[in-house]
């Protein structure tokens, strides 16, 4: 019988990560820098925070990014209309769910400085 509910467990346990995604829309921050410039200042933020970059290409104004240790969280930063009025969105997931755009608070905070920066340099 313990055998039974230890299985049980283990399948529920699978099953959270199973659950369809629910729609939380990323959370947008605005940006007058060059798309490699935040790029690069988005990444920069990430490692700061034990994120690990896996992909980054400007030319596509996009990158990927993942939690180096429990749990994995993964991070995709979209940048739409690099340079005049240009937006980056910021989505973050953990078992392919969205998580909500609270979370992502001190990070965006983190990011939008890094952006100010960015844009007095160019």
């Amino acid at each position: 019988m313990s055998r039974l509910a230890g299985m049980l467990l283990v399948v529920g346990l699978l099953t959270g990560c199973a659950t369809p995604p629910s729609s939380v829309p990323p959370v947008m921050l605005s940006s007058q820098a060059s798309s490699s410039c935040a790029l690069q200042a988005t990444a920069e933020a990430l490692m700061s925070r034990g994120y690990v970059v896996r992909h980054a290409d400007a030319s596509l104004g996009r990158l990927e990014a993942v939690f180096s240790r429990w749990p994995g969280y993964r991070v995709l930063v979209a940048i739409e209309s690099p340079g005049t009025d240009g937006h980056l969105a910021l989505t973050a997931l953990r078992c392919g769910r969205p998580m909500p755009s609270a979370t992502l608070e001190r990070l965006a905070s983190d990011i939008a400085a890094r952006l100010v920066d960015c844009e007095a340099r160019q």
